[in-house]
């Protein structure tokens, strides 16, 4: 790999993260439309270190006071009833579904799972679940005929149930294409929370997840075409874009939909599936490019 396509990976990994349009669908397909050979599940683990960085940075006044409630829970009842102590053990519930099929389809997830066709299937129908997820948060803001008026929870609402949802939507993720974020959020509009509370709970349940998927990948980083320099160049690339795509997000999701979203998606996945149908791109290119 040259530091010109980490560069461009690596912007593509900070831009692309925290949106829900699946960031490792776009590094899948930059190399597939580049002819650069497919970075790989592990240099995607790794890049992503660089962006939950950003969010640690970004929530670390949340993710301090979380922590530390919940380890005082630990050796204390009344603290377990705290929401910051629950809202951290929540996070800890929600990893375990993506932790353990992580591991389980490792193999489905490095290879069949990088296929255009796939990744265009989630682009699209994932697309449309936020679509659908989104008009429902709007209908009920508006106090329309659908469960009118009825108020939008936040994060003092999540509770086991919801924390579990959260964490298996977010497993979907681990299809290219799907996208954490999207996933979750729209999870979580489905359940009745507000957007913002929603990509809130998104960013900080990511995290550990994340940041284990990257440390377990290390072990494979470097190898082959992708060489270590160019990995954490990448890295350090997707920590600074990611954290200003994560202010600005926070700042537009308070005040407008997620239709430009979903209408990207729809439009990509359709877009891909037109050329590997017209045998203009292989289901597979970049998977033996140089």
């Amino acid at each position: 790999m040259s530091w010109f396509e980490s560069f461009i990976l690596g912007l593509l990994q900070g831009l692309t993260e925290f949106l829900p349009i699946s960031s490792s669908a776009h590094l899948r397909l930059a190399a597939a439309f580049a002819g650069w050979h497919d970075p790989g599940a592990a240099f995607t683990a790794v890049t992503q270190i660089g962006t939950e960085l950003a969010v640690i940075l970004y929530f670390r006044k949340d993710i301090a006071r979380i922590v530390s409630a919940w380890f005082r829970s630990l050796g204390s009842r009344q603290w377990r009833q705290d929401h910051d102590a629950r809202t951290g053990w929540l996070v800890v519930v929600g990893s375990i579904p993506i932790g353990v099929l992580g591991i389980t389809f490792q193999d489905q997830i490095e290879g069949p799972f990088r296929d255009l066709r796939l990744i265009a299937t989630t682009l699209v129908v994932m697309g449309l679940v936020l679509g659908a997820a989104d008009w429902l948060a709007a209908r009920e803001e508006q106090g329309g005929r659908h469960r009118a008026g009825r108020r939008r929870k936040t994060l003092a609402d999540l509770g086991v149930r919801d924390g579990l949802v959260y964490g298996f939507c977010q497993a979907l993720a681990l299809v290219p294409g799907v996208s954490r974020s999207g996933a979750t959020i729209s999870g979580g509009l489905f359940m009745g929370y507000t957007r913002e509370a929603a990509a809130r709970y998104s960013f900080l349940l990511a995290i550990p997840a994340v940041l284990a998927s990257g440390v377990f990948e290390l072990k494979d980083a470097g190898e082959g075409h992708v060489s270590w320099g160019p990995t954490i160049f990448a890295t350090l690339i997707a920590f600074v874009v990611g954290y200003a795509v994560i202010a600005w997000f926070m700042k537009y999701i308070s005040q407008r939909s997620f239709l430009p979203f979903v209408v990207y998606r729809v439009l990509l996945g359709v877009a891909l599936f037109a050329l590997v149908g017209a045998g203009a791109l292989s289901p597979h290119a970049g998977e033996s490019a140089g």
